[in-house]
């Protein structure tokens, strides 16, 4: 069973500056909730009650949001706009929070690691809060419990990217594929068009065993000079360890304007 979710939220958001200078990129709102609210409820969704937040300086935002604001609650309390706060209140009473901070920015393997104090030497899900996932059924993070549930390894969520964007994410090769589960051969981070083994690109969707942070501890910054969670992976996909899940439902990347912009659309015309 998947009992924890980490978030990694120490990145600077630097594509949204100036608004980032101050707010930290997770806490960016989609309509009237946070970025970070809507991977918490994903993982709530999906069984996991205990949330670590690995955050950075600047970012003290973060836990305020998951805390009680006694001054706030006080002043709104009996009026109409009390139940604005049901559900805020429903995670903070359903869910524990742990925080530790990354020092350095050095990648999303080293936020991972990180992390290790908070998860201890278990099964966990990884979700990054600027991936927003959407689906009407099952949420993405729920899908991919069920795999791990029944394979027992990493299990990471991937979708199809048009070739001449995979510069821009970890890509996958396949070795086998039984509906939308694939057995991972081999994968590389953010590979040209030329070179890329596939279209299938991983998204901020993940299910990892404690393991993985052995082999982040052995391996060498990669891309950009940074720990790659890619490189990690990539030595357990070598030993058969690793699947990937297509999963059912739509992803914004949050991370960028243009993904945002839409991910608020579509939020606004659904609701």
């Amino acid at each position: 069973m998947i009992k924890k979710c980490l978030f990694p939220a120490a990145g600077y958001g630097t594509r949204f500056l100036p608004a980032t200078k101050s707010l930290p990129k997770e806490m960016l709102p989609i309509i009237t909730k946070p970025l970070i609210h809507y991977g918490v409820e994903e993982a709530m969704e999906a069984g996991i009650r205990n949330m670590a937040i690995v955050t950075g300086r600047g970012k003290r935002a973060l836990e305020d949001y998951f805390d009680i604001s006694y001054e706030l609650e006080h002043q709104i309390k009996g009026s109409s706009k009390e139940p604005l706060l049901k559900e805020i209140r429903h995670i903070q009473n359903s869910c524990i929070f742990t925080y530790i901070r990354q020092k350095e920015m050095r990648g999303l393997g080293d936020a991972i690691l990180k992390g290790e104090p908070l998860i201890g030497a278990e099964a966990f899900a990884v979700i990054l809060a600027d991936d927003l996932c959407v689906n009407d059924d099952d949420g993405v993070l729920k899908q991919m419990v069920k795999v791990y549930n029944k394979h027992k390894c990493s299990v990471v969520a991937v979708m199809e990217v048009p070739y001449e964007e995979t510069h821009k994410y970890g890509i996958i090769k396949a070795s086998s594929q039984n509906g939308n589960i694939i057995k991972i051969a081999d994968m590389v981070e953010k590979p040209s068009n030329e070179n890329a083994p596939s279209n299938l690109a991983i998204i901020g969707r993940y299910i990892l065993t404690p393991d993985i942070f052995d082999i982040l501890r052995f391996i060498k910054a990669g891309v950009n000079g940074e720990l790659q969670i890619t490189d990690a992976l990539k030595i357990q996909a070598n030993e058969g360890r690793v699947l990937g899940y297509k999963f059912d439902g739509i992803r914004f990347d949050c991370g960028s304007i243009e993904g945002f912009v839409k991910a608020t659309n579509y939020m606004y015309n659904k609701s």
